[in-house]
């Protein structure tokens, strides 16, 4: 079973891009699969929420709610860390952890395969 891990801006894209991340990963991952967020990641999202005013702002609040509801309902599993949350997602990349996020400056630091939205539509996997 390959293991997903989901990044803060991948998060946000579902109220930028309306986009249904759940549903597209199941439509492009054809494969078993678990799905995890890192602390660090809802600490990153709060931390928007607390800060940022308008679309990120909301955008934030939604991703947070999704997240409380699928963690709640064992869909996404939290992974505990401490330290720089890209740090960290480039270090589960090593270990071949598939990583879903839209950050430019992370995918250059990331082991492919990875995970990406494209067209504001659909995740794809970038090889």
């Amino acid at each position: 079973m390959k293991k997903i891990i989901l990044d803060t801006n991948a998060m946000m894209a579902v109220a930028e891009f309306k986009l249904d991340i759940f549903r597209s990963l199941e439509d492009s991952c054809y494969f078993p699969y678990q799905l995890y967020v890192l602390s660090g990641t809802i600490d990153e999202l709060q931390q928007i929420k607390e800060t940022q005013r308008g679309k990120f702002n909301l955008a934030a609040k939604l991703a947070l709610g999704i997240l409380s509801i699928k963690i709640s309902a064992g869909i996404v599993l939290v992974i505990s860390n401490k330290g720089k949350v890209d740090d960290l997602l480039a270090a589960y990349s090593k270990k071949r952890y598939l990583i879903l996020t839209q950050d430019v400056n992370l995918k250059k630091r990331l082991f492919k395969p990875y995970l990406t939205i494209r067209q504001k539509k659909f995740v794809v996997q970038v090889e």
